[in-house]
């Protein structure tokens, strides 16, 4: 069965809602710049109220490798995903200061990127269009993808199962597909479970 991932989670509501649906993932966004940012302190907060079993991950964009290794020491996050620039050397860092789990993103747009993903060093690869447009990429890139991987990048309820049946990803990644406004919409998170989970509303 293909796991979920809500990611850029900010509110007790939105916590409140993952609890009830219960994805194996959510994600917490650490960069300064994304309209989702949360501050460590307020992660913590949320992580607190987070039900046991679901798994807290922290998005950073090339933030040091000594302040992620602390929010995974401190058990502020369960699992750190690098949405930057870093690199193998980055992670062989990052592994020193942790044995936390890395996922490590990519944006697909070549089989050249591809090639790159397969061979990381990270625990997990994240497949992606870009830093969070939320739009889909070519999924025919990635038809014989050999390494299990969470797929994003443009999901929403009306295209998630549609996903699952093609491509069978390990998890399934969304942020703005689950949105109103710019808001997580507890509506739109439930049908995108149902969707993955090939359930009725």
């Amino acid at each position: 069965m293909t796991k979920i991932k809500f990611c850029g989670l900010t509110g007790d509501c939105d916590i409140d809602a993952a609890n009830e649906l219960r994805p194996e993932y959510v994600g917490f966004v650490f960069a300064p710049k994304s309209k989702r940012y949360v501050t460590p302190e307020r992660a913590a907060g949320l992580k607190r109220r987070l039900a046991a079993g679901i798994k807290a991950v922290g998005v950073f964009v090339n933030d040091t490798p000594c302040h992620v290794a602390e929010l995974l020491e401190t058990d502020v996050i369960d699992i750190a995903q690098l949405h930057g620039s870093e690199d193998a050397e980055y992670i062989g860092h990052l592994r020193q200061l942790t044995g936390k789990p890395i996922i490590r993103a990519f944006r697909i747009k070549t089989a050249e990127d591809i090639a790159e993903a397969e061979k990381c060093t990270a625990d997990h690869v994240l497949l992606d269009s870009g830093a969070g447009t939320g739009e889909v990429f070519d999924w025919k890139l990635i038809k014989n993808m050999k390494r299990p991987y969470f797929l994003a990048g443009g999901l929403s309820p009306d295209n998630v199962e549609n996903a699952v049946e093609q491509l069978t990803p390990y998890a399934v990644d969304v942020s703005s597909g689950i949105e109103t406004d710019g808001v997580k919409d507890k509506v739109k998170m439930a049908a995108f479970a149902a969707a993955v989970r090939g359930e009725k509303i």
